[in-house]
């Protein structure tokens, strides 16, 4: 065999074993059981699929949920979710990542049920050293209880995005220089759970939850976690900088995911707490940094 064919397939090896070596990108969808347990109302779980799919079940005596086995700090961590359907005012479905302490970060999804042939409005939120009050609402492109969707969140050391189906809805960047606190150094736990809210969650809790309607019902499937798994007393991540959502390319959106993020913003945003004067008459310093305004 000449020295040039060996030299190519020694080249082809290289590169199969750089491609089978890469992580993947793609949230790996595994069983409920894999990186999650129930936490409440164990009786309102129900497991379809050896475990694959589940369904949170919502009556007038109780709702349900569930959290990670595991703290993470920092990962890629997405769910797959269809929504109540039908007439779901005054139903809460909550995704979102929390840490343990008083002083506790957290990254919210929470999907505010309406009356019968109203949207859905999803409310984002990021606490920070138990601060929280960073609301942003929109509406979605889509009908989320009709098929499943995913909803993602991406958390390294230089921002936080929130997408949706892999658009980006919100970006919260690490603006320590502006003395804004950053979640940095708090494993937190991944969090579902459908719950009543009917006090705040429709219309200002004008609208009601109308139990005639019960069970309210949520599904899920795909419990993707890829994160640096740590204790809860953990100050850093021990893979730092070596996971793909810790490379260079992550630490910003792209010209794309930009462009996306500000159709988002542009045609689906119905509350952003950047732009809200009454409330904060002096704008929240991350905001021109997350390109808010």
């Amino acid at each position: 065999m000449t020295s040039s064919l060996w030299i190519l397939l020694l080249g082809l090896l290289f590169m199969a074993s750089e491609t089978m070596g890469a992580p993947s990108k793609r949230p790996v969808a595994v069983p409920f059981g894999r990186n999650y347990m129930p936490t409440w109302a164990l009786d309102h779980i129900k497991y379809y699929n050896e475990g694959s799919d589940i369904q949170l079940l919502l009556d007038k005596f109780t709702g349900t949920g569930f959290q990670s086995k595991g703290s993470y700090l920092f990962g890629h961590f997405s769910m797959q979710m269809k929504l109540v359907p039908g007439d779901s005012a005054g139903t809460v479905t909550a995704f979102y990542l929390s840490s343990q302490n008083s002083e506790h970060d957290e990254i919210d999804f929470e999907f505010l049920g309406n009356r019968t042939g109203q949207p859905y409005i999803l409310q984002t939120n990021v606490f920070t050293g138990g601060k929280g009050d960073r609301e942003q609402r929109i509406y979605l492109w889509f009908d989320p209880t009709k098929a499943y969707h995913s909803y993602s969140v991406l958390w390294n050391l230089y921002q936080i995005v929130f997408f949706v189906d892999d658009i980006p809805i919100r970006v919260f960047k690490n603006c320590k220089d502006l003395r804004v606190r950053f979640p940095f150094n708090q494993p937190m736990k991944i969090y579902s759970s459908l719950w009543n809210a009917d006090d705040w969650a429709t219309r200002g809790g004008l609208e009601k939850t109308d139990w005639s309607k019960a069970p309210f019902i949520a599904a899920y499937k795909g419990f993707h976690i890829d994160g640096c798994e740590s204790s809860v007393e953990a100050k850093f991540c021990a893979t730092q900088g070596k996971r793909w959502w810790d490379q260079k390319e992550f630490q910003d959106l792209d010209s794309y995911q930009w462009r996306r993020l500000q159709w988002v913003r542009n045609k689906f945003t119905i509350y952003n707490y950047c732009t809200d004067r009454v409330r904060y008459p002096t704008m929240s310093p991350e905001c021109r940094r997350d390109r808010d305004v």
